[in-house]
């Protein structure tokens, strides 16, 4: 190598570095715009037929704003008043304090009011919430920017897509056709995860949340929403929360709704998973359950919420990655060797 390539090769780590640190600040929202781009590029490649570009992609993005961002908005916030209600239905009588701290005197000889400290214990959280006010407006702003910025990178993701494409081709040192295996098998794995595993998680969670509702179980939303989460995670799932319901329905006298919540859920969505799941799978990709929840649990530390999508597609590109690389090793070795 000589002084030059090693002078070039210093200036795009040093400004990939750059670039990287300005990229973490809104690692989230970013994210945000190549999963709804990937989602979106189909239609906005069928757009192009009829309309400009710029027209396609200011359509497209109002389509996000209306059928992802803004139904993800509301869900969130009724999520989080169905959290709210379930921790103030926690009241003295349900937690029977009186009872406890009864029991508490009679062991230790100690005289407690724990409704008093509990109280006292609230002051000083009022007072940390108040000191804190500057850095939740602070956080609430970020937020907007990014979402403001997601909204702009989709819209020339969308613009721009195949110009993006036909760079990304022309700057990977791979023959053309091992670039079409590997895009390929990179545009399978993706879709594998979205719609066979994050769609599925996703029926699943609100075809038992709805049973939740119908049989009147306190907070349904919330725990609709869990549902969901423990969905993306093979071998776990909803049962964590229908099963634990149904023992709650019989606790509280009402056998007949338990045994049909139970039935009902171990039946529709058990159907969901067993054959929903593969039917979708197969036409893309088949990933490996160790994938998925290797995936969706170290995506979460790793990418935060956005990593419940890209994780599994992280560990699943690599090992696409690998196969290509198994598959074509020797050719472009000896190409290499004959350059």
């Amino acid at each position: 190598m000589n002084i030059s390539k090693g002078y070039l090769l210093t200036l795009v780590l040093i400004f990939a570095y750059l670039s990287w640190q300005l990229v973490v600040p809104f690692l989230q929202y970013v994210l945000l715009a190549v999963l709804l781009a990937f989602l979106l590029f189909p239609l906005q490649q069928r757009l192009e037929s009829y309309i400009s570009p710029m027209l396609a992609a200011l359509a497209l993005v109002l389509l996000a704003i209306v059928g992802f961002i803004v139904p993800f908005l509301l869900v969130a916030a009724v999520i989080a008043d169905d959290a709210a209600n379930l921790l103030q239905s926690l009241d003295a009588e349900t937690l029977q304090v009186s009872a406890l701290e009864s029991a508490i005197e009679d062991q230790t000889g100690i005289e407690v009011d724990l409704l008093e400290t509990a109280a006292d214990s609230a002051q000083e959280v009022g007072t940390m919430v108040l000191e804190q006010a500057t850095a939740w407006f602070s956080a609430l702003i970020h937020a907007l920017i990014g979402l403001g910025l997601a909204l702009f990178l989709l819209y020339y993701l969308l613009k721009n897509g195949d110009n993006l494409l036909e760079w990304i081709r022309k700057m990977t040192p791979l023959p053309m056709d091992v670039q079409d295996d590997l895009y390929g098998e990179l545009n399978d794995v993706m879709w594998a995860v979205l719609v066979g595993h994050v769609l599925i998680a996703i029926i699943e969670g609100v075809i038992a949340g709805l049973a939740l509702f119908v049989v009147g179980i306190p907070n349904a939303a919330f725990w609709t929403f869990i549902m969901v989460i423990l969905s993306l995670v093979p071998l776990i799932g909803a049962p964590l929360v229908w099963i634990p319901a149904s023992i709650y329905l019989v606790v509280i006298g009402e056998p007949l709704l338990a045994a049909g919540l139970a039935i009902y859920s171990a039946i529709v969505v058990g159907i969901a998973d067993d054959y929903l799941r593969p039917v979708v799978v197969d036409r893309y990709a088949e990933i490996s359950p160790a994938v998925i929840i290797l995936g969706v649990l170290g995506g979460i530390y790793a990418f935060g919420i956005m990593g419940l999508f890209f994780g599994p597609v992280v560990v699943g590109a690599l090992i696409t990655v690998l196969e290509v690389l198994d598959e074509d090793y020797d050719r472009l070795e000896e190409e290499h060797g004959m350059t």
